[in-house]
């Protein structure tokens, strides 16, 4: 009980703390400057954020508006908004303008979580087409359900295995202790034999250092941005899952902005979009390239790592358990209506349909 209370009263410091950060968003502004808006972003640290949002928001959107508009930007992480509940803040106006991992929406909507299952998307073509074929269900819910209006979705480079010791397939995993981040990431490494623990991207090379975890699945770039190329030594190519982000706006905030600012940013949001995608797919390879110190390695450290390929029998491993495991450990969780909102979305496109009855 005491726990529950804790948690009432953080949340409504949190809302009111944003309500102060946040006066002034939307039209309202100085009579000498451009109207401004408060945006709370993706991941600190990370290229989606360092290299395109954070860019867009402060710098172009100015220019881009003939210095009519101009934005204020901070990560999500560092706004102290714990990710599951920025949902709920930008569905009451607190965060007129934010971005939530849909991994952790998925922790209280599990329904979201069906375009990124672990396992579901061994490449960015794979991803493209499961995010393709939810994202109408995805942005239809948010607008009914949560008076959202979704504007962009970003993905983060692939999530893949790093490990201390020797391997050679998803096989030499048993056993292991291995960080994970999301409940189908537990189911994924569940059936493998290993022993997940969810471990926060900040803990992981402690964690790691101190022989708490074997292996974690993390980024190809973050994880050597985190340094884990000089404490682990091989480093497996499968995505597990690749982690994607949504963009909106509160719809009171939304409808409130000027119409040619409306405009502007649903022209320009989508390029952003597309540049974030193409940066995670870049980054997903020279981030197996870095780790393992090849030629490819451009903005990252070079590592010495020993890279591990997708063999044919790590192929049929990853089919075998995303149809036994993943996808039936989701619908459990998910409830009676999930199969029906798989088979409309990314079933048919996958070849994968759900049976009803679970």
């Amino acid at each position: 009980m005491f726990h529950v209370i804790r948690k009432t009263v953080a949340l409504k410091w949190l809302v009111a703390a944003f309500s102060i950060l946040c006066v002034g968003v939307g039209p309202a502004a100085s009579q000498s400057g451009p109207q401004k808006l408060r945006i709370v972003g993706g991941l600190a640290g990370l290229n989606q954020y360092v290299r395109h949002e954070e860019p867009f928001w402060s710098k172009e959107l100015l220019h881009l508006s003939g210095g009519k508009f101009d934005a204020e930007i901070v990560p999500f992480d560092r706004a102290g908004v714990p990710g599951g509940d920025m949902l709920r803040l930008i569905q009451l106006g607190v965060v007129p303008f934010g971005t939530a991992l849909v991994s952790a929406l998925a922790q209280q909507y599990t329904e979201f979580g069906a375009l990124d299952l672990a396992g579901l998307n061994p490449d960015m073509a794979s991803l493209k087409r499961s995010v393709a074929a939810f994202r109408p269900y995805l942005e239809k819910t948010l607008r009914e359900r949560h008076a959202m209006e979704p504007l962009a979705l970003y993905v983060y480079p692939a999530q893949v295995v790093f490990c201390r010791a020797a391997m050679t397939s998803l096989s030499d995993l048993k056993g292991r202790r291995i960080r994970v981040s999301s409940a189908t990431q537990s189911d994924f490494v569940s059936a493998l034999g290993a022993t997940p623990v969810v471990t926060g991207f900040a803990q992981i090379m402690a964690n790691v250092a101190s022989g708490n975890i074997d292996c974690a699945i993390t980024g190809t770039m973050s994880g050597n941005t985190l340094g884990l190329h000089q404490v682990t030594s091989h480093i497996h190519a499968l995505p597990i899952t690749w982690g994607v982000a949504v963009f909106g706006a509160n719809q009171s905030a939304w409808t409130a902005l000027p119409p040619d600012l409306r405009a502007l940013l649903s022209r320009e949001l989508p390029k952003l979009e597309a540049a974030i995608w193409l940066e995670s797919e870049r980054e997903t390879a020279e981030g197996l390239a870095c780790n393992t110190g090849a030629a490819a390695c451009r903005t990252g450290r070079a590592g010495q790592m020993q890279g591990v390929p997708i063999s044919a029998q790590d192929e049929r491993r990853r089919q075998e358990i995303l149809a036994s495991t993943v996808l039936p450990r989701w619908l459990q969780r998910c409830s009676q209506p999930c199969a029906g909102i798989w088979n409309q979305t990314i079933g048919p496109v996958r070849g994968m349909m759900a049976s009803p009855d679970r």
